[in-house]
């Protein structure tokens, strides 16, 4: 019997694991990576399958692979984000879904990390303290200040609730303007409002058409001099040499940076086009807030439970819309 679903990269045993528990009592489920690259192999195993699995769609898929797919409905992606999907080489009928949710307890965890280092100015007082330098220098307080979730999804939720615990008055922005856990909650056109009232602003958001560019220098000038800006979603969202600018000339201005503008790589030389690091109010790391040991296993749950609730014919999570992506 063929499965109805098929993922396409390869794993673990902890995820085959996984994957077979959720997914055999909807029909069962196919490992591309067992046909080999043997194109006849590969397209008996997908022509059947309702519903793909994968992390990267032009990495691991071929075009003969694409066309065995016609009869597809849903391809589910690793990834919560879309942004690297093009949507244009998939077949016409498939719906693509993000694995939202997946990843929102161990970012959350790194967006207070960071937050806490950056309000507390730890980077910066350690520098001092090497330097030979013994300064009471004043801190960010996070009790009775606002925390602007920009993007209130499964990540800003989760970070809210984090967040929360410190004392912090949520404000979130998202597409319908409602969230019955947030203090405060508006759409993208009360941007303006939200950062100005935020002491620490966490970028959660997708990177969309709509998203690109969105924080510029305006934006950023409307904010407390003393903020902290931590972007766990993707550099673009960003523009880079306003940030760059405005960390220069408001030495108290801080931001984590978890994404950036350009990621080489694993094990790469990292070389941003602007050297943030030599910064002493930043604070970064490499694009790993999601990275916690069990995540691989946890990733293809979320997103073989999304599977399931499709084949079962129940509403599935994080449908992407095509035209929110550049072609």
């Amino acid at each position: 019997m063929t499965a109805r679903t098929v993922l396409t990269f390869a794993a673990s045993d902890a995820q085959r694991q996984t994957l077979h528990g959720i997914l055999d009592p909807c029909g069962g489920i196919d490992f591309l990576a067992d046909a080999g690259t043997d194109p006849d192999a590969r397209a008996a195993m997908l022509q059947p399958a309702e519903a793909v699995i994968t992390w990267v769609p032009s990495h691991e898929l071929t075009e003969d692979d694409i066309q065995a797919m016609a009869g597809t409905g849903l391809i589910q992606l690793l990834s919560a984000g879309a942004d690297h999907v093009d949507f244009g080489a998939l077949p016409a009928r498939a719906k693509v879904a993000g694995n939202v949710g997946a990843y929102a307890d161990p970012i959350a965890e790194h967006v207070v990390a960071l937050a806490l280092a950056l309000a507390k100015r730890l980077p910066a007082n350690h520098a001092k303290l090497a330097g030979g330098t013994f300064e009471l220098a004043q801190t960010l307080r996070l009790r009775g200040g606002t925390a602007g979730i920009l993007g209130y999804g499964g990540i800003g939720r989760a970070s809210a609730a984090l967040l929360r615990a410190f004392g912090m008055h949520i404000y979130a922005i998202n597409t319908s303007g409602r969230a019955d856990d947030a203090d405060q909650v508006g759409t993208l056109a009360g941007l303006d409002d939200m950062l100005a009232s935020a002491d620490v602003l966490v970028i959660t958001l997708p990177l969309t058409r709509a998203t690109r560019g969105l924080i510029g220098a305006r934006e950023l000038g409307l904010m407390k001099p003393a903020a902290v800006l931590v972007n766990v979603a993707r550099g673009a969202i960003v523009d880079e040499d306003a940030l760059f600018g405005h960390l220069q000339a408001n030495p108290e201005f801080t931001a984590g940076i978890d994404t950036w503008w350009s990621e080489p790589g694993h094990g790469q030389p990292f070389q941003p086009r602007r050297p943030f690091l030599s910064l002493p109010n930043v604070l970064g790391s490499p694009h790993n807030s999601g990275v916690v040991a069990g995540m691989d296993v946890v990733s293809v749950e979320f997103a073989a439970r999304n599977v399931a609730r499709y084949l079962s014919g129940e509403p599935v999570r994080g449908l992407q819309n095509p035209a929110d992506y550049d072609a």
